[in-house]
C-alpha cells in the first residue's frame, strides 16, 4: 500500500525558557517542543505522525497566514 504524502504549516516560536515551540494549525492538539530547532523539526514530524494515527483521513489544510500588526500605545 502506498503512504499518503501531506503537507502542514508549522507555527513556531520561542518558548521563554529557551524552547522551540511548534504547533500545527490545521491539526488540533498537535503540538511539541525542542531544545534546538534541530529536536523540534524531529519532535514535530513525530507529532503530525501520531495525529494522523488518531485523526486517521485529514482533510485540506485551512491554515491561511500570519500577519504583523503595529500598535502605538
Amino acid at each position: 500500500m502506498k503512504k499518503k504524502a501531506y503537507n502542514f504549516t508549522v507555527f513556531i516560536q520561542k518558548g521563554q525558557n529557551g524552547y522551540y515551540i511548534g504547533s500545527v494549525p490545521s491539526l488540533r492538539g498537535c503540538l511539541t517542543q525542542g531544545k534546538t530547532m534541530d529536536e523540534l523539526l524531529v519532535n514535530i514530524k513525530e507529532a503530525i505522525e501520531l495525529c494522523l494515527e488518531v485523526e486517521g483521513e485529514v482533510s485540506d489544510e485551512h491554515f491561511i497566514g500570519i500577519q504583523k500588526i503595529q500598535v502605538s500605545v
